[in-house]
């Protein structure tokens, strides 16, 4: 009994030590409060700076903008098919284009309605202040949340996607965001991350996921990061190797999941029961191609601060005013609590007033706390019932609350119009335990979105423009069959959740056999 209250006490003073390093940060953090609007701006005029002799910078005449009422009057708003053009150059060696110096990593993500694929400039000087910072700082929150965390005691399990090379070009990269990230950690990180870069770079997920089962099942496991549903494909194969339906037992020193890049709703009661231990943590990550920009400071609240000293200056675009030829644009400081705005960034990468595609909704200024309720382009609103994915989201939990199903992947889409003149929503549902009723989920998701939603409840009202919606169950694998058929799995790549046009549930329906 001493011996091991001797291993704990270790443990801990071990993570202590490492935490000290991390000190500068949680101060620095603090003054997010107080300083937003000085540090925003003073982010602007760095960005502004650097990037003034570049093709993009002398053509709005960086050297002369001295606020940010100059740099928004002058510079057009900007989504992927405006820069295409000047990233393809870069990507062919062309240099101070959008940002000074030749910029040799492109982070490769989900596509336009033009393009199969998006290329994301990722500088070395956005590397370091946008994506590895948010990195660091979530360690940094995690520590000051948790002073008796052995974090650093044990392994961190990170999954990632692949590279590769990007025209030829020398030491030019092409792939998904975290394997360049993996490609360029610092080497002492190594010494604690599993699996090892040979393994964590293979571009089969389904090979990858068995090798890194296979490495990481033997391992003290302490932290884990990756996109909800890959890691939960991982940890179910190193528990089939196990032979144990609780995770804890394999990992019992296993305290946090820095998750990102989908939602964690319909994953939360997956990994509750799975991963059956009282000091599991959970932390929220939003990072993307484009940058890394909130994490979630408080266990207790879903929503997310947001990151305002790296190397990114934000603006909103008010969803309402989406379709406008003239929307108020604001800054970080002139967003209203509780409005739906489209993100816009101006990054260390060369992004300018660039449309990331992500809809967030602000609790709180005291720091800037938000979440994330959908996208752009993913909702569904073809009947005027402006449903989005945080819609979506909270009726799902409620249903599952309410029957005792857990989701496992979703899509929904609507039906225009059936043989009988009835339009409706039509929801493709995974399910991971099935409801008790599915009719009875039907009705309380339904119901709920209605609560919610009083564009959805007005299209519902006695079934005059919307019946009640259709659940489809899809069968085991479902999602997993389809990504894979586009070759998509691992990495960022995820469900479409909502779609105002049947395309994508309809190829998913083909394969529901």
């Amino acid at each position: 009994m001493h011996d091991i209250i001797k291993t704990e006490v270790k443990m801990i003073n071990e993570t202590k030590l490492i935490g000290t390093a991390f000190k500068y940060r949680q101060k620095a953090i603090e003054k997010y409060t107080t300083q937003t609007e000085a540090i925003q701006n003073e982010v602007l005029q760095r960005l502004v700076g650097k990037a003034k002799d570049t093709e993009w910078g002398k053509e709005y005449s960086y050297s002369t903008i001295k606020d940010y009422q100059d740099f928004q009057e002058r510079v057009p708003v900007q989504t992927y098919e405006e820069i295409k053009g000047y990233v393809d150059r870069m990507r062919h060696g062309e240099r101070n284009v959008l940002w000074p110096g030749e910029v040799v990593w492109y982070a490769k993500s989900s596509g336009t309605t033009n393009d199969k694929s998006k290329f994301i400039p990722v500088s070395k000087e956005g590397l370091q202040s946008v994506h590895y910072a948010g990195g660091r700082d979530a360690v940094a929150l995690y520590l000051k949340q948790n002073p008796n965390s052995r974090i650093f005691s044990g392994r961190t399990l990170i999954l990632g996607g692949s590279h590769a090379p990007n025209y030829n070009l020398k030491n030019s990269l092409v792939g998904d965001l975290s394997a360049i990230l993996i490609e360029n950690i610092n080497p002492l990180v190594n010494l604690i991350r599993v699996p090892k870069k040979e393994i964590a770079l293979l571009s089969d997920f389904e090979e990858k996921m068995e090798k890194i089962a296979r490495v990481a099942m033997n391992k003290d496991i302490t932290n884990i990061s990756g996109v909800p549903s890959w890691m939960l494909a991982v940890i179910k194969r190193v528990m089939e190797l196990k032979g144990t339906d609780n995770l804890a037992e394999v990992w019992p020193n296993l305290e946090v999941f820095f998750h990102g890049g989908v939602a964690f709703t319909p994953y939360r009661e997956q990994y509750k029961q799975i991963i059956r231990s009282d000091k599991m943590h959970y932390m929220e990550t939003y990072n993307a191609s484009e940058g890394f920009f909130g994490l979630q400071n408080d266990p207790n609240d879903p929503a997310m601060m947001l990151m305002v000293d790296y190397g990114v200056f934000y603006e909103f675009l008010p969803m309402d005013e989406f379709d406008s030829p003239n929307p108020h644009i604001v800054p970080l400081t002139g967003v209203e609590l509780g409005k739906n705005y489209a993100m816009l960034i101006s990054t260390a990468c060369g992004l300018w007033r660039y449309m990331i595609g992500d809809t967030v909704k602000f609790t709180s200024k005291d720091p800037y706390k938000f979440i994330i309720t959908g996208r752009t382009k993913h909702f569904i609103n073809a009947f005027g019932e402006e449903l989005m994915v945080d819609n979506a989201e909270q009726g799902l939990a409620k249903a599952c609350e309410v029957t005792g199903a857990q989701v496992a992947e979703y899509s929904a889409a609507p039906v225009f119009m059936d043989a009988e003149a009835k339009c409706r929503h039509q929801w493709l549902i995974e399910f991971a335990v099935m409801p008790d009723s599915l009719e009875k989920f039907a009705e309380v998701l339904d119901k709920t979105l209605q609560e919610i939603n009083s564009d959805y409840e007005a299209k519902r009202y006695k079934n005059i423009t919307l019946q009640p919606l259709e659940i489809v169950v899809a069968r085991p694998n479902l999602f997993h069959d389809w990504l894979k058929g586009k070759g998509k799995l691992g990495g960022q790549h995820k469900v479409p959740r909502l779609s105002n046009s049947r395309d994508y549930i309809e190829e998913m329906l083909r394969l529901n056999l």
